[in-house]
């Protein structure tokens, strides 16, 4: 069968072929420890698996509003408002199968072919991949460790310019851990204002795993409020990965046009997930507090044991659940049997002598780096730092 000739500007997600790797290994009985996946290792709080059984219960088996149950659109209003002071009615809210498709109905109605989308690096590796699929001309701004891998405002001013049609970034970022203050969103605000049509889409899907204290939009910026696209979902801050369910705020006319877009696609997310989700998002948040705090341990372990890793350089992420340890120094070394020439041989390295699931850096724009997850147990943490040290310090 002839395929289209789209599926050639994306592959598949480093994130996940590494997962794939790392299960196949263990199913030949090998050990693994995987630092690949971005999912956390909590079950899904017990009030909100207890109002799933309920709204199954209630007959809450049916086709669902497109756009999302108007009680679910409410409770993200009211979410918006209550955590970031953010003023949008429920019918600038539009809920999906997850805040990926979210980011993929956005993308597909601002951005036409040959289009520029700008992109800060490092990057989730998806921001790319759907700015092509949309036949868009992806330009990307090198961020380096040295500068806690934030994009700054003269930066910005660098690569922006009139035909900017649409700006993406994370805050807590993926996979870097960086965290925008409010002080540096103003500073990019500032230029975004002297470019009125560059939309920007700001994912704020890791809101809630932030050790700073206060999470900051830059949608609180008014004069940017009619062009920025805020991103959420469950799977991160509620431990609902498998529930499948992320939500869009933003401009009334392009929920609008993702309302279209969705119908042909997917149609209405999932009954049950959506009536979890209402509880989740307006009930106790003391669960989804204790996982933070479980996460900023794991955290706080991780950045001090690699950081005497001879031969690494770590900024010290400050949301998500990711390191993103530079690794370029042990470029050009071998352990008598494998040579490392780029970040990809470190993370097969380490695949297969130290028997740890890592991705490469190189998928999130970053060549010189690679990602580990922190969102399993203390235990495999501990070991899998043990593993890697042992490995990367056979390499001469």
């Amino acid at each position: 069968m002839k395929l289209a000739q789209r599926l050639d500007r994306v592959t598949e997600p480093q994130t996940i072929k590494m997962a794939k790797l790392g299960r196949e290994l263990r199913a030949k009985g090998i050990d693994i420890i995987d630092l690949s996946l971005g999912e956390p290792d909590f079950i899904t709080p017990e009030h909100i698996r207890d109002s799933a059984t309920q709204a199954m219960d209630e007959g809450y088996t049916k086709y669902t509003p497109v756009v999302g149950y108007p009680e679910l659109r409410k409770a993200i209003s009211t979410k918006l408002k209550r955590d970031n002071n953010l003023d949008y009615p429920a019918d600038q809210v539009i809920v999906s199968t997850g805040a990926k498709q979210s980011l993929a109905n956005a993308i597909l109605s601002i951005v036409d072919p040959g289009d520029e989308v700008l992109i800060p690096t490092p990057y989730w590796v998806t921001y790319s991949a759907l700015a092509l699929l949309a036949e868009g001309k992806v330009t990307y701004i090198p961020c380096t460790i040295e500068q806690n891998f934030k994009l700054t405002p003269a930066q910005l001013e660098q690569y922006i310019n009139d035909k900017s049609k649409l700006f993406i970034f994370s805050s807590p970022c993926n996979p870097t851990g960086s965290v925008y203050t409010k002080e540096e969103l103003a500073g990019l605000a500032e230029v975004f204002k002297r470019y009125p049509d560059c939309a920007i889409i700001s994912d704020e899907i890791y809101e809630y795993i932030n050790y700073t204290g206060k999470h900051e939009s830059i949608a609180q910026f008014t004069e940017l409020r009619d062009r920025v696209v805020v991103v959420n979902g469950m799977s991160k801050g509620f431990a609902m990965t498998g529930w499948r369910l992320g939500y869009m705020a933003g401009p009334k006319d392009l929920v609008q046009a993702c309302e279209k877009l969705q119908g042909q696609f997917t149609s209405g997310a999932n009954s049950i997930t959506q009536r979890a989700a209402i509880t989740a998002l307006l009930s106790d948040m003391g669960p989804t507090e204790e996982m933070a705090k479980a996460f900023r341990a794991r955290r706080d372990f991780m950045y001090s044991a690699l950081k005497e890793v001879p031969g690494m350089k770590l900024n010290n992420p400050q949301g998500a659940f990711y390191v993103f340890p530079d690794i370029s120094s042990f470029f050009g070394k071998s352990d008598g049997e494998t040579t490392i020439n780029n970040d990809e041989d470190v993370s097969m390295y380490l695949l297969h002598k130290a028997h740890v699931s890592t991705v490469m850096g190189s998928a999130f724009g970053s060549g010189n780096c690679i990602r580990m997850s922190f969102a399993t147990s203390m235990d495999k943490l501990e070991e899998a730092v043990k593993r890697i040290k042992n490995a990367l310090a056979a390499l001469r």
